[in-house]
C-alpha cells in the first residue's frame, strides 16, 4: 500500500496536518473580473487559488461539469490545472469529480482520459451499474476509485434510503465496496457531511477506508459533527471537501486555513 493513492493522501494529510480538499468548481460566470482578461481565465483563477491555499490542502478536486461546459477551452484549462498541480505540488492528491459510470468498454475510454491523458490520481464513480461495469477503473491499482455511497444533496434519500434486504441501499454499497470491490486497495467512498448519523454508520461498516466528505461550507455540514462521525482509528481517513466556501471567499487562503483549523480542533489537535 505504500505506493498507492490512498497512501499518498495519508502521507500528505499527516505532513500538512490537514484533511482539507479544495474543490475547484471554477464556474466561469463567477470568476472575479480581474481574471476574465487572461488568455485562460479558468486556469489563471485555479492557479491563483492553488497558490493561495496549498499550504492548507491535502487534495484538490475539480468538478468536470465546469470545464466540460466550455468544451475544448474548458478541458484545456483543466489539463493545465492538473499539470500545474503535478509539477508544483506532486504530493497533493488530485481528484477528478466526474461521477462516471457506463459499460466496461466505454469506461475504458474514461480511464484513459482521466487517469492517463489528464493525469488525475483518483476519480469519483457511480456504482449503479455494478462492479462489472467499473472493472476498468478498479483494475487500476495505481489510481483511486471514489465511489458514491451516501451523497450530500438534499434528495439523496430518494434512492439511497430504499430498503433492500432489510438495509438502506447506501449501506449495501458501503458493504459491497469495502468487502468485495476493494481487492486492489484503491477504493474510497463518498459520504456527505450533511448526514452525520449515516456517516458514522458507514465508518463502522468500512473500517479505516478513506472517505471523501463533501457538504461542509456552503452546503451546511457541521465540521465538528462530521469529524467525530467520520475519522478512522488513525484520526484521519477523511478527505473533507469545501468548494465555493473557499474558492469564492474574499480570502481563500484564510478560508482554507480556518477549515483546516476547525477540523483539527475537532480531531483534538492543536492549531
Amino acid at each position: 500500500m505504500s505506493g498507492s493513492v490512498v497512501a499518498k493522501y495519508d502521507r500528505r494529510a499527516q505532513s500538512a496536518g490537514s484533511l482539507v480538499c479544495v474543490g475547484l468548481d471554477s464556474d466561469i460566470a463567477r470568476l472575479p473580473e480581474r481574471f476574465l482578461s487572461a488568455d485562460d481565465p479558468q486556469y489563471a483563477f485555479n492557479r491563483w487559488i492553488i497558490d493561495q491555499t496549498h499550504p492548507y490542502a491535502s487534495a484538490y478536486k475539480p468538478n468536470m461539469a465546469f470545464y466540460e461546459a466550455r468544451v475544448e477551452a474548458g478541458l484545456r484549462s483543466l489539463a493545465r490545472t492538473v499539470e500545474y498541480l503535478r509539477a508544483q505540488h506532486p504530493d497533493i492528491l488530485t481528484i477528478c469529480d466526474a461521477k462516471r459510470a457506463d459499460i466496461g468498454s466505454t469506461n475504458q475510454g474514461y480511464v484513459t482520459a482521466i487517469f492517463d491523458a489528464l493525469g488525475f490520481d483518483a476519480v469519483t464513480l457511480n456504482p449503479y451499474l455494478g462492479r462489472e461495469a467499473l472493472a476498468p477503473f478498479l483494475a487500476r491499482a495505481d489510481k483511486g476509485c471514489i465511489i458514491l455511497c451516501r451523497t450530500s444533496n438534499p434528495g439523496a434519500g430518494e434512492l439511497q434510503d430504499l430498503v433492500v434486504e432489510g438495509k438502506p441501499l447506501w449501506q449495501i454499497v458501503a458493504e459491497r465496496v469495502s468487502r468485495e470491490w476493494n481487492a486492489g486497495g484503491n477504493c474510497m467512498l463518498v459520504a456527505g457531511a450533511t448526514y452525520p448519523a449515516e456517516l458514522a454508520q458507514i465508518r463502522a461498516t468500512v473500517g479505516d477506508m478513506t472517505l471523501l466528505v463533501p457538504g461542509v461550507g456552503a452546503q451546511g455540514g457541521d465540521v465538528e459533527q462530521t469529524v467525530r462521525a467520520g475519522v478512522n482509528a488513525n484520526g484521519r481517513g477523511m478527505i473533507i471537501n469545501s468548494s465555493r466556501g473557499i474558492i469564492f471567499a474574499d480570502d481563500p487562503a484564510g478560508a482554507a486555513r480556518d477549515l483546516r483549523d476547525a477540523i483539527n480542533r475537532a480531531r483534538g489537535l492543536s492549531t
